[in-house]
């Protein structure tokens, strides 16, 4: 039985998922979001619409742009170019902004139109949404549902809380808590927990990291900077430190999922881009790639969700 919400859109028709049961993850990576740009928007050019999608960082962003229904929000959000206000870089650096001008972002280009939200229809689909972020002060795990997303601007809020990488980009506080980037949280940035803990046993998660991937330990020279730069937020530092054993730990649980049939990971035959990557020549070929593999993929993904 599919689930409806008020109706909107062409001919005043209800929208409704037709994916029940099994949730839609994605990870996050900064900009190799680009690459699994192509692949969101994929599923919304085929008209397959999950019921619940969670995500943690650039997963996040995905993730709402999703339950939007809006094609040219997904594929511009990853593109790395701005209108006058730089996204990033050296130059948002220089002038305080940070590497990642967060600022405009998530606010700024929703407000100058440059790339705009579908706040009507994000209200209106009947998909259920489930986000993560990281407390500094207390060390917490947090999550946001649509519930926590009043209004537009809350909702970005949220979205630009699970994304903020420490040191590369100034953290908004909400409700006088300060948040990171929900990678340093549970999962250590692979979300599927979040929709387990929502009651879901099957999966389909987009990843930004080929197969075999395991992340390294941080160095000792690594140890020693970041205890430079954060050693005023303990929580962060320790969240940092210790991410890559428990990503890579996470890693292998979701595995075993999948293992048993119950999860489908799409991971990248190759990941062209870094997180850091603004170019926006690579970051349109790497979004062509993942729409292109997935395309290869689908009959795999529609067996598994059952269409």
């Amino acid at each position: 039985m599919e689930t409806t919400t008020r109706a909107i859109g062409p001919g005043n028709r209800p929208l409704t998922s037709n994916v029940h049961g099994c949730a839609l993850v994605l990870e996050g990576g900064g900009y190799r979001g680009a690459y699994t740009a192509g692949m969101v928007n994929l599923l919304l050019e085929r008209g397959i619409y999950f019921d619940y999608a969670c995500g943690v960082s650039a997963g996040s962003s995905h993730a709402i742009n999703y339950i939007s229904r809006d094609q040219t929000r997904v594929h511009m959000a990853f593109l790395g170019i701005g209108d006058e206000e730089p996204v990033g870089g050296v130059r948002s650096f220089l002038r305080g902004k940070g590497y990642f001008n967060a600022d405009y972002l998530y606010e700024g280009c929703i407000r100058d139109g440059f790339c705009g939200f579908e706040w009507e229809t994000f209200c209106a689909n009947p998909a259920r949404l489930r986000i993560q972020a990281f407390e500094a002060v207390t060390g917490d795990t947090v999550s946001f549902t649509k519930d926590d997303m009043p209004d537009v601007w809350r909702m970005i809020n949220c979205v630009r809380a699970s994304s903020t990488v420490p040191v590369a980009m100034h953290p908004l506080p909400l409700d006088g808590r300060t948040f990171y980037d929900g990678g340093l949280g549970e999962g250590a940035g692979l979300p599927l927990r979040l929709a387990e803990q929502d009651g879901y046993d099957r999966f389909v998660m987009f990843a930004t990291r080929p197969a075999g991937y395991r992340k390294k330990p941080v160095s000792a020279m690594g140890r020693a900077v970041f205890r430079r730069l954060l050693g005023g937020q303990p929580h962060v530092l320790e969240a940092t430190l210790t991410r890559p054993e428990r990503y890579n730990a996470e890693l292998d649980r979701i595995a075993g999922l999948e293992r048993e049939g119950q999860a489908l990971i799409i991971r990248p035959d190759i990941m062209p881009i870094h997180n850091g990557t603004l170019d926006s020549g690579k970051l349109q070929r790497a979004y062509a790639m993942g729409h292109a593999q997935l395309l290869r993929e689908l009959p795999r993904l529609l067996d598994f969700v059952g269409l």
